[in-house]
């Protein structure tokens, strides 16, 4: 018997390097899938740029009203006559302009940088030509030349900002060479100097605002994309570390089976034999040693189940009910505890799928609950619309507010020990998966509740949920 158990353990060793070799690859699939998943749903440029585009289209309308009102007011208030037909072509193509715009960006699928810097040729064009048929470079509102340029700075990569600038300076040069100039009524220099000097601080109050209400949305649009990129890297990162975890948690389990049913088979056939069946109290501590042994190989399958091996081994049709029950009174025995208490108000019962991996969540959170509380935990199951909504309050310490603030997140423990936190980030991560959310909160005077929200349909047979 000895030299069967001593052979055993050299092909077990084998067989689960061999799975965990198995795990590794399916392991490093995961993460190229997961990535790939990240690369596809990552926000590019593109959101950004389209925003972004919205508020140039913003900008033009108000380059449209702020020229009805300066030609208006020059042509008939001032008495400066102007082109009036072929300044208001100039406006009408703007509007033209803007209206296509409008049509475009909704049915366009991406706003590329290209299509960024034709939009600001387009508005400087606009301008060098209002500028041509009102004095040239003489006209104080050439000023606006730096709001195009500053824009384009802050939208546009460095080559294409380079590109406007060029247009915008050769545009003034074009300027100062040929234009239409202005038919000043014959007033005095004072007067002529003082509807420069008015038109120079219309022109520089004009850009100063213009600039800090659109630079200041086109920076909030670029702060949204940096947080959205920021959260999506570390929801890789976790994803990365879930994935990891596995890998190991899958490996130890496999090298644990093999000395497990070496065990297991020892000890039936001690069980078998005369001597020893024959002492009572012995026999007694070999069928606990068996049931302790028993309760060992569950954990390392479950362990299998929940890195993503032997995947439907472990699941079954139940309902919710029956799931929830079940659960409740396996936790029971296996902990020998009776302070759980289970309230079930989730009505109707609907046909479910029973997962392991979300039992073993479960698990987790009860055993947390249990840990800080052994006179009385609490399991609430019940039906918001179309989730099941699991909570499970103790009369705790609680959680401290950094822990309420970083949930979820690994090695952010209350426990003060060092790797602690991984409970609650692998419940988090799990039911995230599972299109459901976490969120905990404490109590006005003692303890707290984990609340587990639950799609039915990701947990219904098939994938398919009727309400």
């Amino acid at each position: 018997m000895l030299e069967r158990s001593s052979s055993r353990p050299d092909d077990g060793k084998t067989l689960s390097q061999t799975l965990a070799r198995d795990g590794l690859a399916v392991t490093l699939q995961s993460q190229a899938d997961a990535r790939s998943e990240l690369i596809g749903t990552a926000p590019t440029d593109d959101e950004t740029n389209r925003k972004n585009m919205a508020l140039l289209i913003q900008l033009r309308w108000t380059a449209v009203v702020g020229q009805i009102v300066t030609i208006g007011a020059v042509h008939f208030g001032l008495g400066i006559p102007l082109p009036l037909e072929r300044m208001g072509a100039v406006i009408g193509a703007l509007v033209l302009l803007n209206v296509s715009s409008l049509v475009w960006v909704r049915h366009r699928a991406a706003i590329t940088n290209n299509e960024l810097l034709v939009a600001l040729m387009l508005d400087v064009a606009a301008l060098t030509a209002q500028l041509y048929l009102s004095g040239g470079a003489t006209n104080p509102f050439t000023s606006l030349f730096l709001l195009q340029v500053t824009l384009g700075a802050v939208l546009l990569d460095a080559r294409s900002t380079w590109s406007l600038v060029a247009l915008s300076c050769a545009s003034f040069v074009w300027l100062t060479l040929a234009h239409r100039p202005l038919d000043l009524p014959p007033n005095p220099l004072s007067e002529t100097y003082t509807l420069t000097v008015t038109g120079m601080l219309l022109g520089f109050v004009l850009n100063a605002v213009l600039l800090v209400v659109f630079v200041t949305r086109i920076n909030r649009n670029l702060r949204e994309r940096d947080a959205h990129l920021a959260a999506l890297r570390q929801n890789a990162a976790e994803q990365d570390h879930i994935v990891r975890m596995g890998l190991l948690a899958s490996g130890a389990a496999h090298e644990l089976g093999t000395p497990l049913a070496s065990l297991s088979v020892i000890l039936s056939d001690w069980r078998r034999m005369p001597d020893l069946a024959a002492d009572q109290e012995l026999a007694e501590d070999l069928a606990e040693m068996e049931t302790s042994l028993q309760r060992c190989k569950s954990i390392v399958t479950g362990i299998l189940v929940s890195a993503g091996e032997a995947r439907g081994e472990g699941s079954s049709p139940t309902t919710v009910t029956a799931f929830v029950t079940a659960l409740v009174e396996e936790w029971r025995n296996a902990r020998s505890a009776r302070t759980l208490y289970f309230v079930n108000t989730f009505g109707e019962d609907v046909a479910i799928v029973s997962d392991v991996a979300l039992k073993q969540v479960i698990f987790n959170v009860l055993d947390n609950a249990y840990e800080v509380s052994r006179d009385w935990v609490e399991l609430v199951a019940e039906r918001e619309g179309d989730n099941l909504v699991l909570s499970i309050s103790d009369r705790g310490p609680g959680f401290a507010p950094e822990m309420l603030a970083q949930l979820g997140k690994p090695y952010h423990s209350s426990k003060g020990r060092a790797g602690g936190g991984l409970g609650l980030f692998l419940v988090v991560n799990v039911v995230r998966k599972l299109g459901g959310t976490v969120t905990a909160e404490n109590h006005r005077k003692r303890g707290a509740t984990v609340r587990l929200t639950l799609p039915l349909a990701t947990l219904a047979i098939g994938g398919n949920f009727d309400a």
